[in-house]
């Protein structure tokens, strides 16, 4: 009995070592099977004109009272907090427009649907995470989309294409409604993550770059999705922060713990073609640090005010100061330092893609409400300037 024993162990440990290799040549495939699709893609029909009047289209907008999910406030972790964070600056009246990440990873369509429960519990706990570090806005507006799933970002094919083109249509129409409705005299910002930060790009580029929305824009933060120097941010219409107080400019990073592996984000990044129609290859990648609101530079735990500490399934947590350093890497990734205790849901290589956000909560607010404030300021100035003329 005690024979036939070892002889089970011993085949489930080979059995483990063939799978850990096979999953370490065929990650790649082995990925794209679980996730992308392998059905025809479907067009969708498109929204109704007027559809983004419906709030039932929004997780979050004027309105919507204790539901909504952006604007939930995580308390500090004890009695306080463990290290001296500045007084929260005033800030004056602003209106976001934030595009959430990828909740849908169903291989059974292209798209999800507007009402699907799964996609829709995962982006109420992104918002709690994400968005609520811009909750301080007098309007805070999320619409729901038919985003792409999960697996459009695991391809090239024609389909693939199709689907993320499909939700920026979704996007787009719910941009335009939010610009019509917030209040016209007040900054916008613009904001999201990953697939979010996608769209936010391409709506840079192809309805705002140029446009009356530029001018009131306090800031774009564009994070968890690679912006290459030389061949993306020419097409945006802004540049760069390079101070903290700068605004009408973008803000964008990947977080990183060491020792990093980011081959596999480095890879597709260095395949893909940039917006102004050549490869991206090894270029500079914009590199935010949201430390010091600055680009490339380098900073202390001491600086974080507040990362946010998420329970086990991320719909709750508590915000501890001095948790987590910053710099921004040769490669214009940003680095953290030793892996912090944020969760499961770390990606291959210490990726901390999903916690971008939260690992720099407090201070990701605080810089919204100085760029906010610093487009106050020059706005008030340029008018007293042409009052003066």
């Amino acid at each position: 009995m005690a024979k036939k024993f070892l002889y089970i162990v011993a085949t489930i440990i080979v059995l483990m070592l063939v799978g850990l290799i096979a999953l370490r040549i065929w990650s790649k495939e082995l990925t794209e099977l679980a996730f992308v699709p392998s059905t025809e893609f479907v067009a969708q029909s498109p929204l109704d004109d007027n559809a983004y009047q419906d709030p039932a289209l929004w997780y979050s907008r004027p309105g919507v009272g204790t539901s909504d999910p952006a604007r939930w406030q995580p308390a500090y972790r004890g009695d306080g907090r463990s290290i001296p964070t500045p007084a929260d600056p005033p800030v004056s009246d602003f209106a976001v427009f934030f595009v959430h990440p990828t909740s849908f990873i169903d291989r059974t369509r292209w798209n999800a649907p507007v009402d699907d429960t799964e996609a829709e519990r995962i982006t109420r706990i992104y918002l709690r995470g994400m968005a609520s570090p811009f909750n301080k806005a007098e309007e805070l507006w999320a619409p729901r989309y038919r985003q792409a799933t999960m697996g459009a970002f695991l391809t090239q094919s024609a389909e693939a294409e199709q689907a993320i083109a499909a939700a920026y249509d979704d996007v787009l129409q719910a941009f335009e409604f939010f610009v019509a409705s917030a209040d016209s005299d007040s900054p916008i910002v613009l904001a999201g993550h990953s697939q979010g930060s996608l769209h936010l790009i391409r709506l840079l580029q192809e309805r705002i770059a140029g446009s009356a929305e530029a001018d009131r824009l306090a800031a774009a933060y564009i994070i968890g999705w690679p912006i290459s120097i030389a061949h993306d941010l020419p097409a945006l219409g802004l540049p760069v922060c390079a101070g903290e107080s700068q605004t009408g400019c973008l803000l964008s990073w990947s977080s990183f713990a060491e020792p990093a592996d980011p081959s596999l984000v480095m890879d597709v990044y260095s395949n893909s073609i940039g917006l102004d129609g050549t490869m991206r290859g090894d270029s500079a990648i914009v590199c935010t640090n949201p430390l010091t609101g600055t680009m490339n530079a380098a900073a202390g735990a001491e600086l974080n005010q507040g990362t946010l500490v998420p329970d086990g399934d991320l719909s709750n947590g508590e915000l501890v100061t001095g948790a987590v350093p910053a710099r921004c890497g040769e490669d214009g990734l940003l680095l953290i330092g030793d892996p912090p205790e944020m969760g499961s849901y770390v990606l291959p290589g210490n990726n901390y893609h999903v916690y971008d956000i939260p690992l720099f909560w407090k201070n990701t607010q605080t810089d919204v409400a100085r760029r906010v404030e610093g487009w106050y300021r020059a706005n008030t100035a340029d008018a007293g300037q042409q009052a003066g003329q």
